[in-house]
């Protein structure tokens, strides 16, 4: 069985462009509810250049957890941008971009 980190990517990898997922939805999907943390232990744990999209999962009030203190949040935004998110006060409408598509699903 693969790893935690490893079924992170699966997961990550299956958003598509122009949606993005919290850590904990990545968390729950994988019957860990309470590793949302762990989920971005995973994401920052990739090496560069790697194809996982992990610009695509940011935080439970819909912004980019570290923007402003990290060097990677703008690169986080730009690439977002640059497929058709959009951010209102540095926030991400979940209704509209979040995934998956579950109803009456929370972020969180």
């Amino acid at each position: 069985m693969p790893g935690f980190f490893d079924r992170v990517y699966h997961i990550v990898c299956q958003i598509p462009p122009g949606r993005v997922a919290s850590f904990g939805t990545i968390a729950r999907m994988l019957g860990r509810p309470r590793a949302a943390r762990t989920v971005v232990w995973a994401l920052h744990s990739l090496p560069e250049g790697s194809d996982v999209p992990w610009h695509r999962v940011i935080n439970s009030r819909g912004k980019i957890g570290a923007a402003g203190r990290a060097p990677w949040a703008d690169l986080q935004r730009a690439l977002l941008e640059d497929e058709g998110v959009v951010f209102e006060d540095d926030t991400v409408d979940w209704e509209r971009f979040g995934w998956p598509d579950l109803p009456g699903s929370s972020q969180g």
